[in-house]
């Protein structure tokens, strides 16, 4: 018996799951996008089975129903199937980066005993569009699960078993650990690499050398900054309260790199770089 999948959303994300999904035989995709001419992409490089004619119509046809938009899009497709006819059994999960704001948008679903389980997939690129979709993205990544506490055991082992040919490791968190967790490893560190960026192209316009001469680590430390400047504004908007904290976490540590600099003790020196050096490479890789 086909499974039935309706995917919103066919870019990176949404086309690596629905990649990864179809290793399944019993699984059958649908693609939908406000992007015709990328759910076309999708469909002609066979990462989704068919095109969706109707969305609201297969909505209610689906045996899940997975939100691959950015996240401010996200929550307007929660309430829109909040007032739809679905499937008693439908499991609704989506890939965002926040969940706060999903969850809490999420409830009406709840309510009406519609499963939503908040999904998250620790992985991604700096490119996107499902051109550059691949059924191995997320191996190996963490992929964050935030059911509702009332959530029957039954549908997130569902879930987890239509997502195991991803090869990610799932993990389940109530929504505000999520979007700590994330702020510090993520949302943050995409802050400070567009803000370098910004500063970099500041002195570019004083000497042409600095775009030369941007390189290597440069490079490196800024490659997220290339990434899709619409999700990025609405996550910001979305765990706004979090990432000002860790904003001013972050000011504190620069003033105290500040001071350090203006000091100028070796040995001082020398520690703050061995820790930040001892603690990264305990990282895993």
């Amino acid at each position: 018996m086909k499974t039935r999948v309706l995917l919103i959303g066919v870019g990176l994300i949404g086309g690596s799951l629905a990649l990864a999904m179809k290793k399944h035989r019993h699984v059958t995709v649908v693609g939908a996008d406000i992007n015709t001419n990328e759910v076309q992409v999708a469909n002609q490089l066979g990462i989704v089975d068919y095109v969706a004619e109707d969305i609201k119509t297969e909505a209610a046809q689906a045996d899940y129903i997975v939100l691959a938009t950015p996240v401010e899009y996200t929550t307007a497709w929660i309430h829109d199937l909040s007032t739809w006819k679905l499937k008693e059994t439908v499991i609704v999960t989506d890939v965002g980066s926040t969940k706060g704001e999903i969850m809490k948008a999420a409830e009406a679903l709840n309510k009406k005993r519609i499963s939503f389980i908040g999904g998250h997939p620790m992985a991604g690129s700096h490119t996107s569009g499902a051109v550059n979709a691949r059924a191995d993205l997320f191996c190996s990544a963490r992929y964050i699960l935030t059911p509702f506490e009332n959530e029957q055991k039954e549908k997130i082992d569902a879930l987890m078993h239509l997502l195991e040919p991803t090869g990610a490791q799932f993990v389940l968190l109530d929504a505000a650990t999520h979007d700590q967790i994330t702020g510090v490893v993520s949302h943050l560190p995409h802050v400070i690499a567009t803000s370098l960026v910004r500063q970099v192209k500041g002195y570019s316009a004083q000497n042409h050398l600095v775009t030369e001469m941007a390189a290597g680590g440069f490079r490196d430390i800024t490659r997220i900054a290339s990434s899709n400047p619409h999700m990025w504004r609405d996550i910001l908007k979305q765990n706004r309260s979090m990432l000002l904290t860790l904003l001013d976490d972050w000011m504190k540590e620069m003033e105290q790199v500040k001071l350090l600099v203006e000091k100028g003790d070796g040995h001082e020196l020398f520690d703050y770089f061995s820790d930040a050096k001892e603690f990264r490479d305990s990282l895993h890789a």
